[in-house]
C-alpha cells in the first residue's frame, strides 16, 4: 500500500519559535520532521501514522556545531554530513564522525539528521553507542523553557522517550574530556555498508596505573533501546584489565543485555556478538596502555 500525500498537512513555519508555539499550542498533535529518511519510507509504505507533520527543515537553531571550552554542542538539526566535515569534533570525538560514516548514502548523510535519529529511538540506532559512550547530555526546549537530561536516561522503552508532547530536542552536549581514553566503535552487520546494525558497541575507558579508571559502554541492539551497559562496566571499574576480569564482564553483559529477535538476528546471537566486541575490546586495552 502506497502513502497517500493528501492524507497528511505539512507545515514548515521557518524558524524555531514559530514550531515550539505551535507545539504548546497542540501538544501531541504535531509530528516534527527533520531530514525525513524515516518518516518518508514510513510514508511510501503507507505505515505513516501522523497525519499532521511540522518540518524543522532549514532552521538556522537547530542545525550548528559550537565548540566551547569544556564541550562540543551539537545541534539537533545538523546532518551526519555536517558531523563527519566537522574536523575539529573528528580529531577529539572520533567515535561521532564515524557513527556518521555508517548512516545509509552519502545523500542520506545530508538529509539525516543527528536529533532525528535520536528521538527516533531505534534499538539499532547508528549514532546512539557513540553517544552513550560520550557521555553526552540532550537538551530538549518548548515556550517553557530548556532542560538537559543525561543521553543515557533519554530512552524510556521501545520508540520511548522522556520528551514531553510539546517539547523538541534542540542540542547535544559532548564534553571534551576524552583525549587520554581509549576509544572503540564497531558495528556488525550483513555487510560492511548501508546495513542495519545486528549489534554494535561503543566504548571509552580511561586507565591509570594498569587499572581502569573510568568505563562507559554504549550499546545498540542489546536490549529494546540504546542503552549503557552498566552491569559490565561495574565489573570492569578499577580493576587490572586480566583475562580473569574479561570474563566476568563479559558474562555481566550476557546477563543484562536484554536484546529482541527480529528478522535481522536473534536475541541469543546480539548476546554472545556483544560479549565478543566487549572482550575486543578489552583485549586491545590490556595489550595497548594509554600514554
Amino acid at each position: 500500500m502506497r502513502g497517500n500525500p493528501e492524507a497528511h498537512e505539512l507545515l514548515a513555519p521557518g524558524n524555531l519559535a514559530a514550531v515550539l508555539a505551535l507545539l504548546a499550542e497542540s501538544p501531541g498533535e504535531w509530528t516534527p520532521i527533520a531530514g525525513g529518511t524515516e518518516l518518508m519510507v514510513a510514508h511510501a509504505a503507507g505505515r505513516l501514522d501522523a497525519k499532521k507533520l511540522v518540518s524543522l527543515w532549514g532552521i538556522a537553531e537547530m542545525r550548528f556545531t559550537r565548540s566551547e571550552a569544556d564541550r562540543f554542542v551539537i545541534g539537533a538539526g545538523a546532518t551526519f554530513g555536517d558531523l563527519r566535515a566537522h574536523a575539529e569534533l573528528a580529531a577529539e570525538l572520533p567515535l561521532i564522525a564515524k557513527a556518521a560514516s555508517w548512516i545509509g548514502a552519502i545523500a542520506n548523510q545530508n538529509r539525516a539528521t543527528i536529533g532525528g535519529n535520536l528521538v527516533n529511538g531505534s534499538p539499532a540506532a547508528d549514532s546512539s553507542p557513540a553517544m552513550l559512550a560520550y557521555d553526552t547530555e540532550v537538551e530538549l526546549i518548548s515556550v517553557r523553557g530548556t532542560r538537559r537530561v543525561a543521553y543515557s536516561a533519554f530512552h524510556t522503552g521501545y520508540k520511548r522517550n522522556v520528551l514531553a508532547p510539546d517539547e523538541l530536542m534542540l542540542a547535544i552536549h559532548a564534553p571534551r574530556r576524552f583525549a587520554k581514553h581509549r576509544q572503540y566503535l564497531r558495528k556488525v552487520g550483513p555487510r560492511r555498508a548501508m546495513a542495519i546494525a545486528k549489534v554494535a558497541l561503543g566504548a571509552t575507558a580511561l586507565v591509570e596505573n594498569g587499572a581502569v579508571n573510568e568505563i562507559r559502554l554504549g550499546a545498540a541492539s542489546l536490549a529494546p533501546f540504546p542503552t549503557r551497559l552498566h552491569k559490565a562496566e561495574a565489573a570492569l571499574q578499577g580493576r587490572q584489565v586480566t583475562a580473569e576480569t574479561i570474563e566476568t564482564a563479559c558474562s555481566e553483559l550476557l546477563a543484562e543485555a536484554r536484546p529482541i529477535d527480529d528478522i535481522r538476528s536473534t536475541a541469543e546471537y546480539r548476546r554472545h556478538v556483544g560479549a565478543n566486541l566487549l572482550k575486543e575490546f578489552l583485549l586491545e586495552l590490556g595489550r595497548e596502555p594509554v600514554p
